[in-house]
């Protein structure tokens, strides 16, 4: 579609014709009347028709002056191609992941594809790049909690960086205990900040609390005022002893008042099947932003006023060119 986006500026196409109209000052210049135009001419090597072809070069410039004029004004209206509708898409959903890093984290008894026993941080790593990968539109944060609950990384939609946050994740890096509950509250107040329609909150731990300031299902339920949807994976192995010990019963509840659901991954896949199903529960909702490509064409009245320009001088440098070649061929 074909618009112009300073249109008012067509008023200006007339103002050669308005300065004409303003008087100048033309004085009392002196003239010779000669009877014997024509034997002037001819004794100067002149054409009989030179006076006649001076009157049609200058009608030739106005009319150069003219066109380069108007096509000034035409690029000042600056001319503008706009594109057919763009519509880009963007995932509403804010998804928080919290990370458990304290000493119980370190417990070697979760099993690998390949059968090995392997530590309950790293296969939780090993997850969340499929995680990352599978959800390219959403908005992901990330949330390391041991003694205390810090924030790692902000809501980002750069994957890669995330992605690397939290492979420089530690076992222990954020204390030996459990501020299970902390981690819940530190998402409150990230949430609150956001302004996406869907936030979901996936906490992996053993749900062994230990070092909360607040209860976990007490931080819950505050969550749930907030619209929060909180998804709880219990990982490691539940014939787990002491610290190391899986609190079920905690993480179940965490996720009833929000109207979440509680998971338990013992394996890798399981783990897996977890974060799929989380998928197919929080279907993303997606906001449409259009846009029309815009490309400027006042490039091209300005680039024909340049060559019509140069066209109008054209005829001039032509008999200067001769006129120096007939005086070479005289000399």
């Amino acid at each position: 579609m074909f618009e112009l986006q300073n249109s008012w500026m067509f008023l200006l196409a007339p103002l050669p014709v308005l300065m004409r109209l303003v008087p100048v000052y033309s004085g009392d210049g002196d003239t010779v009347r000669v009877p014997f135009l024509s034997r002037l001419l001819t004794l100067a090597g002149q054409p009989l028709d030179f006076g006649l072809r001076g009157r049609q070069q200058r009608r030739f410039e106005r009319l150069v002056l003219w066109g380069a004029w108007l096509l000034l004004v035409c690029a000042a209206m600056r001319p503008q191609w706009i594109g057919a509708a763009v519509e880009q898409y963007r995932s509403g959903r804010d998804l928080m992941v919290a990370v458990d890093l304290s000493g119980s984290m370190a417990a070697q008894d979760m099993t690998g594809p390949d059968g090995e026993r392997t530590g309950r941080l790293q296969a939780a790593k090993q997850v969340l790049r499929d995680l990352a990968i599978e959800h390219p539109g959403d908005r992901l944060g990330l949330i390391v909690f041991g003694s205390g609950a810090h924030l790692q990384a902000p809501f980002t939609d750069d994957h890669l960086v995330w992605l690397r946050l939290l492979q420089d994740v530690e076992t222990g890096m954020a204390g030996q205990r459990t501020a299970f509950g902390d981690a819940i509250g530190l998402s409150v107040k990230l949430f609150t900040h956001g302004t996406a329609s869907q936030r979901v909150l996936i906490i992996l731990t053993d749900g062994n609390d230990t070092g909360s300031m607040v209860p976990p299902v007490e931080a819950a339920r505050v969550a749930a005022t907030r619209g929060i949807r909180i998804y709880t994976i219990a990982i490691g192995d539940p014939a787990s002893l002491g610290e190391d010990a899986l609190d079920l019963d905690t993480l179940q509840r965490v996720s009833e008042v929000t109207d979440g659901r509680y998971f338990r991954a013992f394996n890798e896949g399981e783990l897996r099947r977890a974060y799929r199903a989380i998928s197919d529960l929080e279907s993303a909702q997606y906001e449409v932003h259009s846009y029309r490509p815009v490309r400027d064409l006042h490039w091209i009245p300005l680039g024909l006023a340049m060559l019509l320009h140069l066209a109008g001088h054209l005829p001039g440098i032509v008999l200067a060119v001769r006129r120096r070649a007939v005086g070479w061929s005289a000399g």
